[in-house]
């Protein structure tokens, strides 16, 4: 890579394809690869050229995203197999359809019963002695305890003495050979016994296996294996080891070079121990594949440039879209609601300290423990160290997550820490610092040395084997409690406009204005030219739509602020007196996003959706010690708000106020999204309008059937009745232009240029091959407010309007002309009277102008 310039850097190899657009679909039992293929007509139709798979391995039984993967050799046998994989991938690349396949790299199911994870069946069965027994990440050795299975509702003794546990008989899916075979049942968990403890009395069977079973509790202060942030049904996977690579991704590399499969989007990459490692591994065994990687970028943070991927997956982008519609006027009126109703100060870092604290006393308490006992080792090991104790470790690791502001830092051992690397782990320490006792700041010196690779304590000892391992799970714990503690907790406490508080969003950031789109998106053309960019996906905890109606309040926030008082005053009488602030404002929040001129969302979508965030803030309810009472006291209340009369009045005016404004924001955050630099992806279902909110209800069925045939009708020349149709003609435009001049758009020889225009209330650019600009999108943002006579500069030539036909010469155009009823403009070039490159340098003469 070091031969290439910036840019061509992080597109695919020679020979390997290079996605347009592609179009996520969630896979399971209610859309299997024979669905799919079904669908290819009208995915075609639409103007997609790839397919995005959400993953594609067989994952554990009832599973409804595969990301619980059991087994890495087979592919999914409820979607079809892999004879039903080759046959949707062989009907797409008969249309020039590609196909991308989610990857889950970092970890496995831990699946009910067991057996269905043949590798974790064999090492509780065998111990250090199976084969996978290096596969997870825990130390396994006949001394210990073996690796902790929490599955009992109660302690063990009390599950020993009530006759639940018992030992049983089965046939052993994949062991069928062995026939029965003496298993230990809970419920529906099945373990396996240890060869020779069969005829030991219970209690000593027990206490003899490879494995701990423990109280459901145990797990967040004793838990022995890394898992998927804090889900203990996940346990994570030592991909780094070669041989662990190979066996979970045979099958994947299989189907790639048989020509199944094109390209890869790569699951939480900051989970692995050596993220750079992994990428460069997949991206030499796929001969250079068009790989994205779901790296979560902080605001300003830059995805590490010497991976060898072509982008992250495009939540970087979704935030900025969305910010772009967010009128700053309206943070000052809206935090004075928010203290109103949740007596929170206006303060998200204490919100985000607060939350992260939290997480690392319980739920991810012990990968803290982990991480000072391999601290106390390392300094037991070294006079020179041994001064330093369990308790003053412990609280300066405390302090250095908690402080820690993003994923992770990117520090590898053996080799030097990138500057930029170590400037955050020392600007991290300064605030640690600060939260410590004096007597603790010698202890945070040593640590931050230890975690940057330095020379600690005795000479010679930055090779020790304990010391690369804390490098390394230092950085996997702080992205597990920053994904915890900030996304998982505290955005869904800080309820300002909980439309920025959104995966890899940033909350402080109240409005982006034009010029730092421009920037943005300049700056990624010349870095990541084929990065992904989203706009709603599975992980999103609203969809794209729900946050434009929620960014609207930002431009009406005086009279939502009203609004949200009538409402209260008009259901007081129905408001449990214990409803809790955030969970209020976040309510009224949600019901602006979710009432459309059709009505309210269902109840239960509404009801499932509140539990849910109620129990991620972790403020009176939580998933592990849940307040029933007022959750049915919240729903009750919630349910009562989507029929009450005077409620759905105001709704009804407020839908009908903001009505401009909401369809100039999603048709606008529409088009940027499949205009702006990068491979554009488009979650199912969203080529329409929708109130999805975080999953499962995100993961719905999709009717396709019936989008396809809207599709028809609007290319046969029916006129979109409503929003929803509206956008399903603007993305299949959009798409269509993508894919006629995919030059202009993704590859060496895409352009984007900003279009000079007399009012920030628009956003204008141009996308070019080598030949000048070919395509030009137009969005107004904001309500109410661009002026009648605001102009843009048009590069030269003679410009089509891809939805009403009306042609536009070059040159300086008033908006209103251009635009017409509509929000936005999206325009194809007709004619080219002139030399390459000169639509670029006229559109630049044109910026110079309007300055």
């Amino acid at each position: 890579m070091s031969d290439q310039g910036p840019a061509t850097a992080h597109l695919p190899g020679p020979g390997r394809r290079l996605p347009v657009t592609t179009y996520r679909l969630q896979l399971g039992p209610d859309l299997t690869f024979a669905d799919v293929e079904r669908h290819l007509p009208y995915l075609e139709t639409l103007g997609v050229t790839d397919l995005y798979l959400s993953p594609v391995l067989q994952a554990a039984p009832g599973s409804t995203h595969g990301y619980d993967v059991v087994d890495h050799t087979r592919v999914s046998e409820v979607l079809g197999g892999r004879p039903a994989l080759e046959s949707l991938a062989a009907a797409a690349h008969a249309r020039g359809m590609g196909v991308v396949v989610d990857v889950v790299p970092n970890h496995m199911a831990v699946p009910a019963p067991a057996w269905h994870n043949r590798a974790l069946w064999s090492v509780l069965k065998d111990g250090p002695g199976s084969p996978y027994s290096g596969w997870f990440d825990v130390d396994l050795d006949d001394a210990g305890e073996g690796l902790l299975m929490p599955v009992l509702g109660s302690r063990i003794g009390d599950v020993l003495a009530s006759g639940e546990l018992t030992l049983t008989t089965a046939v052993v899916p994949g062991e069928e050979d062995a026939g029965e075979q003496p298993v230990l049942r809970y419920y529906e968990h099945a373990f396996p016994v240890r060869a020779g403890t069969e005829q030991l009395p219970l209690a000593d069977l027990v206490e003899r296996q490879h494995y701990r079973l423990a109280y459901w509790r145990v797990a967040d202060e004793e838990l022995n294996y890394r898992r998927f942030f804090d889900v203990g049904s996940l346990a994570a996977i030592r991909v780094e080891d070669p041989e662990v690579f190979d066996a979970t991704h045979a099958l994947l590399l299989d189907l790639f070079h048989a020509g199944h499969v094109d390209a890869f989007r790569i699951d939480h990459p900051d989970g692995l121990a050596d993220p750079r490692g992994y990428l460069r591994r997949l991206h030499e065994a796929t001969g250079g594949a068009w790989i994205a990687a779901e790296k979560i970028l902080e605001s300003e943070e830059e995805l590490p440039d010497d991976w060898p991927v072509a982008g992250t997956t495009g939540y970087d982008a979704a935030w900025r879209l969305h910010a772009l519609h967010v009128d700053p006027a309206g943070a000052v009126p809206l935090a004075g609601l928010m203290q109103d109703l949740t007596g929170d100060p206006a303060d998200l870092a204490r919100v985000v300290e607060a939350a992260k604290r939290q997480i690392v006393s319980t739920s991810l308490y012990a990968e803290i423990h982990r991480l000072t006992t391999l601290l106390a080792e390392i300094c037991r090991a070294d006079i020179r160290l041994r001064d330093h104790t369990f308790r003053s470790l412990q609280d300066c690791v405390v302090e250095l997550v908690v402080a820690f502001p993003r994923y992770r830092a990117y520090v590898v051992p053996g080799e030097d820490p990138p500057p930029s690397a170590e400037r955050l782990l020392r600007e991290t320490a300064d605030v640690a610092r600060g939260h410590l006792e004096p007597d603790r700041h010698d202890t945070l010196a040593v640590v931050v040395d230890l975690l940057l690779g330095r020379e600690a304590g005795s000479a010679g000892r930055t090779e020790e084997t304990r010391r690369a391992e804390l490098m390394v799970r230092f950085q996997q714990v702080c992205g597990a409690v920053t994904a915890k503690g900030v996304e998982d907790t505290a955005f869904y406490r800080w309820t300002h406009l909980v439309s920025l508080c959104e995966v890899g969003g940033d909350p402080t950031r109240f409005g982006v204005d034009p010029d730092e789109l421009h920037a943005w998106a300049a700056h990624t053309q010349a870095q990541w030219p084929a990065t992904m960019v989203a706009g709603s996906t599975h992980d999103t905890k609203r969809s794209a739509d729900v946050r434009s109606r929620i960014g609207v309040l930002a431009a009406y926030a005086e009279e939502w602020v009203e609004t949200v008082h009538r409402l209260r005053a008009a259901t007081a009488d129905l408001r449990p007196a214990d409803l809790d602030g955030r969970t209020e404002n976040l309510l009224w929040q949600i019901l602006a996003g979710t009432w459309t001129g059709a009505g309210p969302i269902a109840a239960d979508r509404l009801t499932g959706y509140l539990v849910k965030a109620a129990r991620e803030q972790k403020s009176w309810t939580t998933w592990t010690a849940t307040d029933e009472a007022r959750e049915a006291a919240m729903t009750a209340y919630a349910t009562a708000l989507l029929t009450h009369p005077e409620v759905s009045e105001i709704f009804a005016r407020w839908v009908a106020r903001t009505a401009d404004a909401v369809r100039r924001t999603v048709l606008g955050t529409t088009l940027l999204h499949l205009t702006v630099p990068g491979v554009a992806d488009v979650y199912q279902g969203t080529e329409v309008t929708t109130t999805s909110l975080v999953d499962p209800d995100n993961r719905r069925p999709v009717d396709l059937g019936g989008l396809a045939a809207t599709l028809v009708e609007l290319d046969a020349g029916r006129a979109p009745a409503g929003l929803d149709e509206e956008k399903l003609r603007l993305t299949a435009a959009a798409l269509r232009l993508r894919r006629t001049h995919p030059d202009s758009f993704v590859g060496p020889d895409a352009g984007y240029q900003p279009l000079p225009t007399t009012t920030g209330h628009a956003v204008a650019l141009a996308r070019s091959d080598r030949t000048g600009p070919r395509v030009v999108a137009v969005a107004t943002r904001l309500a109410d407010r661009t002026p009648a006579d605001a102009t843009v500069v048009l590069p030269d030539g003679s410009w089509r309007d891809a939805l009403t036909g009306a042609v536009h010469d070059g040159g300086s155009t008033r908006l209103e002309e251009l635009l017409g009823p509509s929000p936005v403009a999206l325009l194809e070039l007709t004619t080219a009277q002139r030399r390459i490159g000169r639509g670029t340098r006229s559109a630049r003469s044109g910026a110079e102008e309007a300055r």
